[in-house]
């Protein structure tokens, strides 16, 4: 079977990495071997924790067929030392699997760099906790001074997403912990976010996970919380016309965000969308560049 492709996501790791498949076998320009203890963790690892089974699983392949894609790495401060950037999975394997030298491939990367392109990694196999990946959008935003805008097109996600992630960090410390920990899915912490304090957020938490409830009996548990009744059916919309999803289509597409067209018998309106400040600058200025 052929590797699967990736799409969307940013393009810096599959320029660094050739093959772009952990099944692939290494380009043999540039790679070297280099032993095992010589590597050291990458500083900007956005993931926290590895599946313990996965990794055996792993190590098991590696004893029978080797290392077949190579780690990418940067030079350390010390002479012979290396960092890695990507592949430290495959590097814990290799440890688990009793190899003393491993095939690299050596960059020059900046400290962003490391952060973006494990998280790229990381985010190409689905490996990161919801949590972890919005740390690392944190650490892009905070430590490199990223917008929102510039973390998602280096990622290959849409703003929205990034901005998304980002709120899951105001959570209270119970429920990040219980999203690190996949006691809850992403969807509970967004639900439990629409409590006022940590305090309410951690006693709806231990509802939750009491009773097993589900995202959707979740929102419902923080809608009765908020004195709020169970939302009515929405009444059938009547189908949009054609060419007014065109224009919103177009519109879309052009802005980058929601826009809603509604038209009436003497004019209409358009309604834009955003959902944080730095949409709405990003916004403004395509407008007013147009």
């Amino acid at each position: 079977m052929s590797p699967k492709k990736r799409y969307g996501l940013g393009r810096g790791l599959d320029a660094l990495i050739p093959g772009g498949s952990d099944d692939a076998p290494p380009a043999a320009a540039g790679v070297r071997y280099v032993p095992v203890t010589a590597i050291r963790p990458n500083p900007h690892q956005p993931r926290a924790r590895m599946d313990p089974a996965a990794l055996d699983e792993l190590a098991a392949s590696i004893r029978e067929h080797g290392v077949l894609q190579p780690l990418i790495v940067t030079r350390g401060q010390r002479e012979g030392e290396f960092v890695l950037v990507a592949g430290e999975r495959r590097w814990r394997a290799a440890q688990k699997a009793g190899l003393e030298r491993v095939p690299v491939l050596v960059r020059e990367v900046t400290a962003q760099e490391q952060l973006e392109l494990a998280l790229i990694e990381n985010l190409q196999r689905a490996d990161l906790n919801p949590l972890e990946e919005a740390e690392a959008y944190r650490h892009l935003h905070e430590t490199f001074g990223l917008t929102h805008e510039e973390i998602a097109r280096r990622v290959g996600k849409s703003r929205a997403a990034v901005t998304n992630a980002l709120r899951l960090l105001q959570a209270a410390p119970a429920v990040q912990q219980a999203l690190l920990e996949d006691r809850i899915r992403e969807g509970h912490a967004r639900a439990l976010l629409g409590l006022p304090t940590h305090a309410a957020q951690e006693a709806a938490l231990q509802t939750v996970l009491a009773q097993g409830l589900s995202v959707r009996q979740t929102e419902a548990l923080v809608r009765k919380l908020q004195g709020r009744a169970q939302p009515a059916p929405r009444p059938k919309k009547e189908a949009s016309d054609p060419l007014v999803q065109r224009l919103e289509a177009r519109l879309q597409a052009h802005l980058g965000t929601r826009v809603k067209v509604q038209t009436g018998p003497h004019g209409g309106r358009i309604t834009l969308y955003y959902y944080s400040d730095e949409e709405l600058e990003a916004l403004l200025q395509r407008l007013l560049r147009a």
